[in-house]
């Protein structure tokens, strides 16, 4: 096993990236999609994100050096995601519906990051934002939908770019399968969902955490 010190600094950037917001890489930006499609799919794709009360989904994140890490992200409405990394990663990515914490249980700090105007909204309100600021790329697949959503006014903000496979069962007949994320320092990220669990049981208090620092000054 690779030294912990090692791996999280290594990771951190890439566990950053989930926090602060995403990019679609070059090579997803091809044509966009047909008028017709973008509209349909578009409303898929809104439809898909709103029909999810709750999810379970593991999930595996690769960086650009090819360094995969593995977890456990869990989904509530409104607003409040959780990245549970695999042990031997002492990081933890959370949010509450309001913020977005980096917790780093190794050097006893935690990171926090608005949530209401980052394009992260588009996973975690989707009301919000998709239909505001996203817009189709043709993925040249027909079972494959690609929506990028671009806060224009506020490049700072990132972009996010949601991946889905059509799939029966699925709410509203997609499935988010991964994203892909390239950061202000040009640190691309891939993140990938499977094992999707729907309408699972999930605590308000799955979206809270230890504070580290609050041990460290004892």
């Amino acid at each position: 096993m690779k030294n912990v010190s090692f791996l999280s600094k290594r990771t951190a950037a890439a566990v950053s990236a989930i926090a602060i917001g995403f990019a679609i890489p070059a090579s997803f930006v091809a044509a966009p999609a047909p008028v017709e499609a973008a509209a349909g799919d578009l409303d898929r794709a809104v439809a898909a994100l709103r029909g999810i009360s709750t999810m379970k989904a593991d999930f595996t994140q690769t960086d650009r050096n090819g360094q995969t890490v593995s977890g456990v992200m869990t989904l509530k409405r409104p607003g409040r995601i959780r990245f549970e990394y695999a042990k031997g990663v002492p990081m933890l990515v959370v949010s509450n519906g309001k913020s977005m914490y980096l917790v780093d249980y190794e050097v006893n700090q935690v990171q926090r990051w608005p949530i209401q105007n980052s394009p992260l909204g588009a996973l975690l309100d989707p009301s919000r934002d998709v239909k505001k600021y996203g817009r189709l790329v043709n993925t040249d697949h027909p079972d494959v939908v690609s929506v990028q959503v671009r806060d224009t006014t506020h490049p700072e903000y990132g972009v996010i770019t949601l991946i889905f496979t059509r799939k029966t069962g699925a709410p509203g007949g997609l499935e988010l399968t991964h994203w892909v994320a390239l950061d202000s320092q040009n640190h691309r990220t891939t993140v990938r969902l499977r094992n999707h669990r729907y309408g699972v049981e999930v605590a308000d208090s799955a979206f809270t955490f230890r504070d580290p620092r609050r041990a460290a000054r004892r």
